[in-house]
């Protein structure tokens, strides 16, 4: 947009902070103020856009403040970069793809996910949900989670707009809409054809309550309280070799035990067998580095699993498989291989369809009774693994699931993202580290597949042999223009519907992806590779991925993967990390904790510039406390924004350069302005938003505290003639100007309103300001501090006087260098009508600046060093 001045504008007579959200959100949709120029970018320089792979928040809930202090940061920056003349792509996505919203579904419509039921195009769901869920297909499923959501975009979007998001709002998505569905399912197809997408059936972490398997990048430990017991195994000649443990339920999965090939307690068992206590099955001694001569006895009874390092001895050591606990946590029917023996049968059937923890108190009493338990248990407290949504620890049981190759298990491909980090700029630099860490810890490659209903479907069908068994080494591959999808409900090509789960027929594959698999897609997604290649070629690599740093190892090196494999490039430029909101307790505030604050009612209490102000003030990634007095302190600047603003345009100067500034204290001001915005332009050029507005608030407050009330009375025409006032005002009308432009991205709605009093278009489609039309050859910034002192002291005696500020000085005497001298000197009119001095007396003295004041009327001086 054009920007021209309007001699006949001006700002209201009462100006206010009230009501402008409203008002100027209404105007910048109508306007198009924050439209993406798609045929500016289309087949155009790459340098010319500047894309944002903007986070898509969870809409299955609220949003809270934590939600407002980082997206506010984003915004800030697309603020900026669209003022330096970037063609912005700054979308927004909703991510109600996930656990939170199938919940959601479930408890408002009675309804509960079948994938083996065909889908209803005439579905209705019931009007008043019975205590029974309605079966119903996935389809339908999906339909029912896509119409609820639609209610909490509305409510997210109407917040984001108030808050002052600049988002094309025409350029949304969902990530389970058919565009998701459809780029995610392309990309697995994608990985699949090159080899990177395998099916394998394996140790599998799972939940017991979502009945679904976890990635490594989902887990969280969490501090349980437990017990060792110390068991006893009947080794050869009448041996007891003693063991400790935390899971006495898992002795019928007992396969080994293993203790360190250098611990000499034990070397002499390692080739032979013992017996298991209770169950009396010969399992092997064997030896492996991972076990430790210094916990417990020093040597573990290996079961399939009750840990991730019972996985590792299972695979490396090849051990048997004797799998107790099935997919809903529970004791399993069958006794595993190996419990032959009547007693062994009928120890096992004790515990039969029993929970973990039912189970732990079976076993313990009946090793207590056969003498077998060795002493009492021992209480601990240690760390359990758990599903981050989930409130019961994980089990592992083996399962067969779909994985992507993410450089867990190959050293090459590790090395490669591990370069890829290298080459992202990250802001702050340190956040990198968590990369480096995370990629460095992976032991195993990404399992992307789950046991639920609502995602992306896996897009593929299995055919069936004459007994009706899937060939999972076969799987039928959809066509890429068929996308999305749902194997559940359509049938493959070549076959027909009533072919389904018949011999020499097909099935689906049941699962879906996890959320992660489609998130990490965003790129994709919001560029829309699919349907428009030569958008996504005009906005791919992105130039930002913005996000909070517990996803490092989740979102953002989810996305690295996938764009390096399926790209051979980085997904972006830059990575701009967010630090956590902390309660006054100094803990994350989040929703789950329960310790989260709606911004809603602090936008209307405050005004959406104070509440940014206080998020842009928060230091990338650097944790920030909850504080309204930070609030407070913004609304104070954004009202004295609107009266300096109210005083400059009422002179009726007009902004310039620095020519337009002849006096020294003019063109000293525009020197440390020219200083100020190139300090703020370096800050935001390294997405450090926090410096940017802390150096041009600094300046404002010396601008409107020092500056205006030196040249007040030159600038009203009543000292230095016409063109000491003309002079006055052109650097107050610029000063303004350019300060109106410097706050523009973190307080967009005051910035607004003050350029609509004398300018017309968008302040945030105006250019950002330019240091070099501030800086006059000659100008002396340090002639405004000089002045600033002594008229800081003058006020300090009138105040110690209690004396009004309109009050008379008979002198002031200053005393400082010559250099500091000929600065005052270059001011003395602007001082002394400022502070209404009769003398101003400059006297040379080493050290630094002092004024004496003499008060008119008074009977001696008061000395005020400065």
């Amino acid at each position: 947009m054009t920007r021209t001045h309007r001699p006949s504008g001006g700002p209201p007579d009462k100006p206010t902070l009230t009501g402008l959200e409203a008002t100027w959100s209404r105007r910048w949709e109508e306007n198009g103020v924050y439209a993406f120029d798609e045929p500016a970018a289309r087949g155009g320089p790459r340098n010319t856009v500047f894309s944002i792979d903007t986070p898509p928040p969870t809409v299955s809930g609220s949003l809270h403040v934590g939600h407002v202090f980082s997206y506010t940061h984003t915004d800030a920056i697309a603020r900026y970069q669209r003022m330096r003349g970037k063609n912005v792509f700054y979308p927004m996505g909703w991510d109600d793809n996930g656990l939170p919203t199938e919940r959601r579904v479930q408890n408002h419509y009675g309804v509960r996910c079948d994938p083996a039921l065909p889908y209803d195009p005439d579905f209705t769901p019931p009007q008043e949900p019975g205590k029974r869920q309605l079966p119903i297909s996935r389809r339908n499923f999906v339909e029912l989670c896509e119409r609820l959501t639609v209610e909490d975009e509305r409510a997210f979007e109407e917040l984001w707009r108030t808050l002052g998001l600049s988002v094309d709002w025409s350029r949304t998505y969902q990530t389970i809409d058919a565009r998701a569905r459809a780029t995610s399912q392309r990309a697995f197809l994608d990985d699949l054809a090159r080899g990177d997408a395998y099916l394998a059936e394996a140790p599998t972490l799972w939940d017991v309550t979502f009945r679904t398997a976890v990635a490594q990048a989902e887990l969280e430990d969490r501090e349980r309280p437990a017990a060792y017991h110390r068991l006893g195994f009947h080794g050869p000649d009448g041996r007891t070799v003693l063991i400790e443990t935390t899971r006495p339920e898992l002795l019928p999965a007992c396969v080994a035990l293993v203790a360190h090939p250098d611990d000499e307690r034990y070397r002499d068992l390692f080739g032979t067998t013992v017996r298991t206590p209770l169950f009396g099955v010969e399992v092997p001694v064997v030896a492996h580095r991972l076990a430790a001569p210094d916990k417990g006895t020093g040597i573990a009874m290996v079961c399939t699993f009750g840990d991730t390092t019972d996985v590792v001895w299972w695979r490396e050591l090849r051990l048997a498989t004797r799998p107790v606990i099935g997919w809903g946590g529970r004791f399993l029917a069958e006794p595993p291989s190996g419990l032959d023996t009547e007693e062994a049968r009928a120890a096992y059937a004790r515990l039969v369809g029993a929970t973990a923890h039912t189970a732990r108190e079976r076993v313990v009493d009946a090793l207590r009774a056969s003498g077998e338990l060795h002493g009492e248990p021992r209480p601990v407290t240690h760390a359990v693994k758990f599903y981050e949504k989930g409130d019961k620890p994980l089990e592992i049981v083996t399962t067969r699931q779909w994985y992507l190759r993410n450089g867990g298990r190959d050293e090459r491909l590790r090395a490669e993202l591990l370069a890829r980090g290298e080459e992202l700029r990250w802001h702050p630099p340190h956040m990198r580290v968590r990369y480096d860490t995370w990629v460095g810890g992976l032991n195993a490659d990404w399992l992307i597949s789950r046991q639920r209903f609502f995602g992306v479907p896996i897009p593929l069908w299995y055919p069936l042999d004459a007994d009706g068994s899937p060939d999972h080494s076969r799987p039928i591959v959809p066509d890429a223009s068929a996308l999305p999808v749902d194997p559940s409900s359509e049938a493959p090509p070549g076959y027909a519907e009533d072919q389904r789960g018949e011999p020499h027929g097909f099935t689906g594959d049941p699962d879906v992806m996890d959320t992660w698999a489609t998130s990490s897609l965003t790129p994709q997604i919001a560029g829309r590779q699919l349907t428009d290649p030569e958008l996504f070629a005009s906005v791919f690599p992105m130039d930002l991925r913005p996000q909070a740093h517990e996803i490092i190892r989740t979102w953002l090196f989810s996305t690295t993967v996938r764009a390096h494999v399926g790209h051979g490039t980085l997904p972006w430029r830059h990575a701009a990390i967010s630090g956590w909101i902390l309660d006054p307790d100094r803990k994350k505030m989040s929703k789950s904790r329960g310790n989260a604050v709606t911004p809603t009612d602090l936008l209307a209490q405050y005004g959406s510039d104070a509440v940014r102000y206080w998020a842009a003030s928060g230091r990338p990634g650097t944790d920030t406390a909850f504080d309204t007095g930070q609030m407070r302190i913004g609304r104070r600047l954004a009202t004295k924004l609107l009266n300096v603003g109210t005083f400059v345009l009422g002179l009726g100067g007009a902004p310039g350069t620095a020519d337009a500034a002849t006096e020294p204290l003019d063109r000293a001001l525009l020197a440390d302005l020219a200083a100020t915005v190139e300090e703020a332009t370096a800050a935001y050029e390294d997405f450090d938003y926090a410096r940017a507005l802390a150096r041009t608030e600094r300046f404002f407050w010396t601008f409107c505290d020092d500056y205006v009330e030196l040249v007040k009375a030159r600038a009203y025409g009543d000292h230095g003639g016409a063109e000491g006032r003309d002079s006055a005002r052109a650097a107050l009308a610029t000063a303004l100007d350019t300060v109106v432009r410097l706050f523009a991205p973190v307080l967009p709605f005051v910035t607004e309103e003050v350029w609509s009093w004398y300018a017309t278009g968008s302040v945030h489609r105006a250019a950002w300001p330019s240091a070099d039309a501030l800086r006059a050859p000659g100008a002396d910034a340090a002639v405004l501090g000089a002045a600033a002192e002594v008229i800081a002291a003058v006020r300090k005696a009138k105040s110690l006087a209690k004396l009004s500020m309109r009050a008379e000085v008979g002198e002031a005497v200053v005393q400082g260098s010559r250099a500091d001298l000929d600065r005052v000197a270059l001011a003395r009119a602007d001082v002394r009508a400022a502070g209404r001095v009769t003398t101003l007396t400059l006297h040379e003295a080493p050290g630094p600046l002092s004024t004496r004041v003499t008060l008119a009327g008074a009977p001696q001086t008061r000395p005020f060093p400065n």
